[in-house]
């Protein structure tokens, strides 16, 4: 008797997740700055992705006939001091930006978190973790950047671990908040005193419930990170060229502007969308995920 009761509880249960996810994704979609957002990098990443299907032309090719050409029916964007096609260019240095942001992150994120739970959850390591992220927040984060890139050379790898190095200790310390703040729930006490597993506590009853702040704060390191990259190729420590991204074609352009002005506003352009569009995702995911917000919704 008691195994057929628990099978409708279970069921329940699992239609009350599904009740609530598709709640949250109607929320989620139905907010406007979300909505716009999300289809702009929806956007962005379909095309980065076909960039081999709907680039003009090759990204290194040369048409020593236009030379710095504006744009024109031949080169919708025009092209650079060696004939190249600034909008196939900028098509695959969306892919190179894109592929960048989210691997840092990825980095960001996974380090920032386990270095956010161990100084919170571990309370004798809180202080060594937060000095130790305290010394690299010392440094204006693009600097750091820079400096961090300048060191280990110009590649895409390396841009990666310098901007991750520079995000991890403000993503630390977001998780380190959170889960100061979740760890004292009931729910967690009552997890100890039936003696679940420190790992169990952790992933299931502290880290699930932390992660909205997370969650935003990654949205914001996308959005960096596309800029930070950008700053590190124009000043030739992101990933070298011939390999086109965004910051090297502005960095092409830069000595003759008003000569060549394809060449700056054009990336330029694709780097303000493409930040706004992030932005306005994580302005979205931050109204929804408010606990206020959701307090006001089930109050009403």
């Amino acid at each position: 008797m008691a195994g057929a009761a628990e099978v409708p509880l279970a069921a329940e249960i699992a239609a009350g997740r599904r009740r609530r996810r598709a709640a949250f994704l109607r929320r989620l979609f139905g907010h406007g700055s979300f909505l716009i957002g999300f289809v702009i990098m929806a956007l962005f990443v379909a095309i980065a992705l076909a960039a081999p299907l709907i680039a003009p032309h090759s990204p290194i090719a040369s048409d020593y006939r236009n030379l710095n050409a504006p744009p024109s029916a031949l080169h919708w964007l025009g092209t650079d001091a060696f004939g190249r096609d600034v909008l196939s260019r900028i098509i695959y240095g969306m892919r190179v930006s894109l592929r960048i942001g989210i691997a840092v992150v990825l980095v960001t994120g996974l380090f920032g978190t386990v270095l956010g739970v161990l100084a919170s959850y571990v309370r004798w390591l809180d202080g060594l973790v937060m000095r130790m992220l305290d010394g690299l927040m010392a440094f204006p984060g693009v600097l750091l950047a820079i400096a961090l890139a300048a060191v280990l050379g110009p590649s895409e790898a390396n841009a990666v671990l310098a901007l991750s190095i520079t995000f991890t200790p403000r993503t630390a310390r977001v998780v380190r908040a959170g889960v100061l703040v979740v760890q004292g729930m009931p729910y967690v006490e009552a997890a100890r005193a039936i003696g679940a597993g420190h790992g169990r506590i952790i992933l299931r009853y502290i880290l699930a419930n932390a992660l909205s702040p997370l969650i935003v704060q990654l949205t914001y390191v996308f959005a960096v990170s596309v800029v930070a990259e950008a700053i590190l190729s124009f000043l030739g420590v992101g990933p070298p060229p011939p390999a086109p991204t965004l910051g090297n074609i502005i960095a092409e352009g830069r000595s003759s502007v008003q000569e060549t002005w394809w060449l700056v506003t054009f990336p330029g352009m694709v780097i303000a969308v493409a930040v706004l569009g992030l932005n306005l995702m994580g302005d979205g995911l931050r109204d929804v995920l408010d606990p206020r917000q959701i307090a006001r919704r089930e109050g009403n």
